[in-house]
């Protein structure tokens, strides 16, 4: 059962490699054909290429730990990404941070529906905001 006190949880600073051989790899994996991806020194990443941030977010720095969500009954069930301009490139370090948003509840046509978002919040070097990403997960009863 989602716990309604994960909202406002804050996870400890993560670092994110955006390397050549993953953009490649993810590309690939996504059945891209976009040279951007594949063929270029310096490739810019997918748009949906941040979602590997859950292989570096580790330990204290992943507050969806305590969501607690059952995951017999959890869905992922939508992801956003903004970028607040160009995409990173390979070679780019990102830090990101994530927090715990919200935790709602509301009545579903089988039952009741918990709604929790996380906000990744994606930095360069100089602390500029590059990127945010939204998740929404959803436990049915």
């Amino acid at each position: 059962m989602v716990d309604d006190s994960a909202a406002g949880i804050t996870g400890e600073p993560f670092t994110l490699d955006v390397e050549r051989g993953k953009i490649r790899e993810f590309a690939r994996a996504t059945h891209s054909a976009n040279p951007d991806y594949l063929d270029a020194p310096q490739p810019v990443i997918p748009p949906t290429f941040l979602t590997t941030a859950f292989f570096w977010q580790l330990g204290k720095a992943d507050p969806w730990i305590d969501v607690a969500m059952d995951q017999h009954k959890g869905l992922h069930a939508e992801q956003e990404y903004v970028f607040h301009g160009p995409p990173p490139r390979a070679g780019d370090r990102l830090t990101g941070v994530s927090r715990i948003e919200s935790v709602t509840r509301k009545e579903g046509r089988s039952g009741p529906l918990t709604f929790a978002v996380m906000v990744t919040e994606f930095r360069d070097g100089t602390g500029r905001l590059v990127a945010t990403s939204r998740l929404t997960g959803v436990e049915t009863a």
